[in-house]
């Protein structure tokens, strides 16, 4: 299997800009891509998955074993000619002082090819000493091409090509000119997602066509063939139950982060995903149990509380004991009240709580939990395991929370809804901050499964 690891020497560098330009280059030129992203992110995947035209997976040291990245690599790639992972931040940067769980670790895993982008910006031939750097540290990876990106113009990339022919033997197989116009716009928590730009698609081929101009396609074909992706143990998974349960599912513009593979892993325990349109659809779809999940819902707040039959429906559900799961954006949503910026806007009132918004982060990066035995669903962690690692990313705070409150989740690292607790228990709702992956030993998608098929006989 041809492969391809895109990394950087520091985040915002413009490597998910190169990485979506050459899926969607590649594809266009006739390969089957199957993208990866490193790291628990959600937004870089939708980006990925529109550039590449097959869905992207999350391969992540904290939720998953070397063995399950390996087997998750080799069945997603069935049908494809090519893998591109996406890497986060910097090349070596990670949480482990050694490196165990950086982007060189990941691609000496794969045993992947790596293509450095470097933010040309201000330097000329200081570029040669950043990558001779690079090659010394990490003596192992196979930097096997370097792009320049932000390049000032014909001179500038002339001198930085000398520099890096004179005095380092990597070659170059790409230089993408500064123009703004193929920057995807940031706000609080990273890039604005594919599935809420209205301007995604002609983003796409903006950034394609600046690749595929800037960058030797051939060459890195040619490198990207010559790497060999590790066999690995197929996963192990079960045989598809019958269908038991409708759970609905929101996925617009203010909910869209779900793991692909979690949205696999309730249907293979027996759900039939129900997708519905918070902002649109003017009813709740006939569903037993509900899994809301993050999102930018303070960017659609207006929208959302204008919206009132949907909310009325939620409600209900909620009041009656529907079974209901709500990650981060899920649990904003079923709180009384949202503030942002000096607005305030009506929420479901399910839960007994408001959010505010903040301008830093409140909670922020990998966490590990401890079940408190209180969860509606049992135990959602296999073999003897003691805690659940998770993310959370959220500016947001839990404000006027009444008592009596109840919790799925001690925090053992991280900052949960308190600081202390996550996973707020209310009626048969599970709300809470952290995400949660669905990969053994954590399997929170067969749990919720069996919660909502008993709730609904």
């Amino acid at each position: 299997m041809a492969q391809l690891y895109i990394a950087a020497a520091h985040k915002s560098s413009g490597k998910t800009t190169i990485t979506l330009g050459l899926c969607a280059a590649l594809m266009s030129a006739g390969r089957q891509v199957q993208p990866f992203k490193k790291g628990p992110d959600y937004i870089d995947p939708i980006w990925l998955s529109l550039a590449a035209g097959r869905t992207c997976y999350n391969l992540d040291f904290h939720t998953m074993s070397n063995g399950q990245i390996s087997a998750l690599v080799n069945a997603r790639t069935a049908g494809a000619q090519l893998a591109v992972i996406e890497g986060n931040k910097g090349l070596f940067d990670g949480t482990d002082l050694h490196g165990r769980d950086s982007n060189a670790a990941l691609a000496g895993l794969l045993q992947a090819p790596v293509l450095l982008t470097l933010d040309t910006r201000g330097m000329t031939r200081g570029i040669a000493p950043l990558v001779l750097g690079y090659q010394a540290f990490g003596p192992k990876v196979n930097l096997a091409g370097v792009i320049l990106n932000r390049v000032g113009g014909s001179r500038h990339e002339a001198k930085l090509r000398a520099a890096l022919s004179e005095y380092t033997d990597v070659p170059v197989v790409g230089a993408i000119p500064n123009d703004g116009r193929l920057t995807i716009e940031e706000r609080h928590l990273g890039l604005v997602p594919g599935n809420e730009s209205r301007h995604a698609a002609d983003k796409l081929v903006r950034i394609r066509r600046a690749v595929a101009a800037g960058v030797d396609l051939d060459h890195v074909t040619r490198i990207a063939d010559g790497a060999v992706l590790p066999r690995a143990a197929a996963p192990s998974t079960a045989a598809p139950k019958t269908c038991t349960v409708r759970i609905g599912i929101p996925r617009d513009a203010a909910f869209g982060f779900y793991y692909p593979d979690d949205l696999e892993a309730l249907e293979n325990a027996g759900a039939a995903l129900v997708f519905f349109d918070s902002l649109n659809d003017e009813r709740l779809p006939d569903v037993d149990g509900l899994f809301l999940g993050g999102g930018f819902p303070e960017t659609q707040m207006e929208r959302l509380q204008s919206n009132r039959s949907l909310r009325r429906d939620v409600l209900r559900f909620v009041k009656d004991g529907g079974p209901v799961y709500a990650e981060c954006g899920g649990l904003m949503y079923l709180g009384r009240r949202l503030r942002w910026r000096q607005r305030e806007c009506e929420m479901v009132g399910a839960l007994p709580l408001d959010v505010t918004m903040h301008e830093q982060p409140v909670g922020r990066g990998y966490v590990r939990l401890a079940e408190t035995g209180d969860s509606p669903w049992g135990s959602i962690i296999a073999g003897g395991h003691e805690t659940i690692r998770a993310h959370e990313f959220h500016y947001s705070r839990v404000e006027n929370l009444d008592a009596p409150r109840r919790y799925a989740y001690r925090v053992r690292r991280g900052s949960g809804i308190d600081g202390e607790y996550d996973g707020l228990i209310y009626r048969n709702v599970i709300a809470s901050y952290a995400h949660l992956r669905s990969i053994d030993p954590v399997l929170w998608t067969q749990r919720f499964v069996e919660f909502v098929a008993q709730c609904a006989h």
